[in-house]
């Protein structure tokens, strides 16, 4: 595919995909839509700059979408990705704000989409919390469904409007369903440039319950060239999921964090009260794109850890400026 549109451009996993296309000699043109003015070079990695082919957009996916729909008629995308969305575990405020972004303005889309001779493929980023904690093993994409969130249920409804749109109305799309991602440019509010960033100030780490809660990481890079394999040789239709092999607990993170910083974690990780309705483990098996497509991930946790810890070195006076807390917006 030549033309794309990503949508939650601004994003840390959208500007890591875009870079990852721009690479691709055969990409025309990466538009990249953000509700928010183009972030700073901290977050953006300056990802696209000084080539024509990259432009990023402001539009408000759900306030904004006579607009977005214009920008739509105007590049013809052959594909779209969609990572725009609401997440963040703690849904249960406010969860109109979260179904509005990641449900409604979706159906709206391919609505409008439906039936542009143009689009080859709306790609949609989902996420493996519907598949709720995975404690006897990892989930396959036929698993059992157990949303246990607001936000997960939101993605859900999404997914489950996409695949009857493709079985009676042939839309075109492919929905990814990749672990907990990670990579440079990650907001600071998220585990690991939050502990790289106390760390390197001089401060403990708050770890919620102890970080028994386990999850499979995945670095930003691999997720962008499964992405890419999805959208140009992946099955119409299809759902796949895309994730590192074993999981691995959040006090696991953090002393890897301290392994490579050289803090002593007795000194450095400071125990806090755990997360309300948190789900214990998230694991999901990716076999199917790995046969499919031959994709395996690249990039291991010991060396994703230090790419971060590198970023938030390289950045840190300006990284300390932001918030290390969730704000909710519309």
């Amino acid at each position: 595919m030549k033309k794309y549109i990503i949508l939650g451009g601004g994003g840390v996993f959208a500007n890591h995909t875009a870079g990852y296309l721009l690479r691709k000699p055969e990409v025309e043109k990466v538009v990249a839509i953000g509700r928010n003015p183009r972030l700073r070079e901290c977050y953006s990695l300056n990802v696209g700059k000084n080539d024509s082919r990259y432009e990023y957009k402001q539009v408000h996916i759900v306030f904004e979408q006579k607009r977005l729909f214009e920008i739509f008629e105007e590049y013809e995308p052959d594909c779209v990705i969609n990572f725009a969305a609401l997440a963040y575990a703690n849904s249960w405020n406010n969860a109109d704000l979260f179904y509005n972004t990641n449900c409604t303005a979706v159906v709206q889309m391919i609505e409008f989409l439906k039936d542009k001779k143009y689009l080859k493929n709306f790609c949609q980023i989902g996420t493996s919390e519907m598949y709720g904690s995975t404690v006897s093993g990892p989930a396959k994409e036929t698993s059992p469904i157990n949303a246990t969130s607001p936000y997960a249920v939101s993605k859900l409804t999404a997914d489950l409007h996409l695949n009857t749109m493709f079985k009676v109305k042939n839309f075109p799309m492919n929905i990814i369903r990749p672990s907990n991602c990670y990579g440079p440019g990650q907001y600071v509010y998220r585990i690991m440039p939050k502990a790289i960033l106390y760390m390197l100030s001089g401060r403990p780490f708050p770890l919620e319950g102890g970080g028994r809660a386990e999850k499979s990481f995945l670095y930003v890079e691999d997720l962008a060239e499964a992405i890419h394999l999805i959208c140009n040789k992946g099955t119409l239709g299809e759902t796949y999921n895309v994730g590192s092999d074993e999981p691995v607990s959040m006090k696991e993170i953090v002393l890897e964090i301290c392994r490579q910083l050289g803090k002593d974690e007795n000194e450095f990780v400071k125990i806090t009260e755990g997360r309300v309705g948190e789900d214990s483990k998230y694991w999901i098996d990716s076999t199917k794109v790995k046969k499919e497509l031959g994709w395996q991930p690249r990039t291991s946790l010991q060396e994703g850890i230090g790419h971060m810890i590198d970023w938030c070195k390289k950045y840190q006076d300006d990284l300390m400026l932001d918030p290390d807390y969730f704000v909710l917006r519309a």
